[in-house]
C-alpha cells in the first residue's frame, strides 16, 4: 500500500441558518438581511455609500421571505453590491426594501462565504408568544 495516497472524510458544512427577530414582520426581515450579508463578510467593513430598493409582492409571508433573500443574495452575487443597513416595510402582501452599502471591494471587504441561494430548507416566519415576529431559513453555500 502506497502510503501518500489515501481518501479521508473531512467534516464540511454545506448549508448556513439565518435568522431575524424583530417587533414586526419587516424588522425581522431586514434582520435576517443583516445576518445573510454577515454570512459573507464583517458589516463594520461596508459603508453606507449608497442605496438601492427592492418591491416585491406575495400573500404567503414564508414565500416573500424566500424571494427577498434572493433578491438581496443577487445584489451581491450579480451587482456587486454589499450592504450594512436595510429598511423594510411589508404591507398587504407587498414589500418595500431600502438597502445603504456601497460596491463590493474584495480586498477590503474580504469577502468570505458566498450564498449561491436561499432554499426552502427552515423556511420559516411566525410569531412568538410576545408577539415577536421570527423569521428564519438555510442558506445554500
Amino acid at each position: 500500500m502506497n502510503s501518500s495516497t489515501y481518501w479521508q472524510h473531512l467534516n464540511h458544512r454545506a448549508d448556513i441558518g439565518i435568522e431575524g427577530t424583530g417587533p414586526d414582520m419587516g424588522q425581522a426581515f431586514a434582520q435576517a438581511g443583516l445576518a445573510l450579508m454577515a454570512v459573507m463578510c464583517d458589516l463594520k467593513l461596508i459603508r453606507q455609500k449608497e442605496s438601492r430598493s427592492i418591491n416585491l409582492e406575495g400573500r404567503d409571508p414564508e414565500i416573500l421571505l424566500f424571494d427577498f433573500l434572493n433578491e438581496l443574495i443577487f445584489l451581491v452575487s450579480g451587482e456587486g453590491f454589499a450592504f450594512s443597513s436595510l429598511q423594510v416595510s411589508i404591507n398587504n402582501g407587498r414589500l418595500h426594501a431600502r438597502i445603504w452599502g456601497e460596491p463590493l471591494d474584495g480586498p477590503r471587504h474580504q469577502p468570505a462565504v458566498e450564498v449561491k441561494g436561499a432554499s426552502f430548507n427552515g423556511l420559516q416566519v411566525r410569531q412568538d408568544k410576545n408577539g415577536q415576529y421570527i423569521v428564519s431559513c438555510i442558506v445554500d453555500v
